[in-house]
């Protein structure tokens, strides 16, 4: 269930709960998995995977809270994109809406607060999550260059069969060049609210190795003094 963010002494407790939290979102092929395996290498982090998650989402959601996700339960591949313009799959987006926002409040609660822990998901807005967050620098935005986001979702579904598992019997080619103009909305979304909550974004074309971004979330997270340990 969405948190009842309305109440300030409930938003504050849940903050507070939070605090060991740190997130890593945006846009879709910006490398936000690949940088977060690293941080998890170097640093003693746990790490919450969302695209993960997402599976048991569909079995947890409800038509009366989560309309958009209950529709998509058993749906076949690429259904979402049949006869779509990607503004309208835009717009149909659970994560659009706020409607994954409580699963993973729910499931951060349930881990162990012992240690920090790094989320890994591209479904959750600057809106939905500033309410989550203590200070802004709990939260970056990782957003691709168009260029960069082609390459790497081309590089993702070379493999026919993980391209048809995602989009089923639809055209490729067709179904990609939607896939790409969606997740430019999301994107323009993305960069028009970061700013109304402080939250900073950061462009990725690949000029930056990865492990200088890496080193560079390790200062904004405050993950500099933890080295994970051989048996960690």
């Amino acid at each position: 269930m969405t948190p009842a963010f309305s109440d300030a002494e409930t938003c504050r407790a849940l903050t507070d709960r939070l605090a060991h939290v740190r997130w890593i979102a945006g846009g879709t092929g910006a490398g936000k998995s690949t940088l977060t395996r690293l941080l998890a290498d170097r640093h003693d982090v746990a790490v919450y995977e969302g695209d993960r998650a997402e599976h048991a989402w569909l079995e947890r959601c409800t038509p009366q809270h989560h309309p958009r996700l209950a529709g998509m339960r058993g749906l076949p591949p690429g259904a979402m994109w049949h006869d779509r313009t990607p503004d309208q799959v835009f717009r149909a987006m659970p994560s659009l809406h706020g409607e994954m926002v409580g699963f993973i409040v729910d499931d951060l609660l349930a881990m162990p607060e012992e240690r920090v822990i790094l989320v890994d998901y591209f479904g959750i807005l600057p809106g939905h999550l500033a309410p989550l967050l203590r200070r802004p620098g709990q939260a970056v935005f990782l957003l691709p260059t168009p260029e960069f986001r082609e390459n790497a979702l081309a590089s993702r579904y070379a493999d026919p069969a993980r391209a048809r598992a995602n989009w089923g019997n639809e055209d490729l080619a067709d179904a990609s060049a939607k896939r790409l103009a969606r997740d430019a909305l999301w994107d323009q979304e993305v960069r028009r609210q970061a700013p109304l909550h402080g939250l900073d974004t950061i462009v990725i074309d690949g000029t930056v190795p990865v492990p200088a971004l890496a080193d560079d979330m390790a200062t904004r997270f405050g993950l500099r003094g933890r080295q994970r340990t051989p048996f960690a």
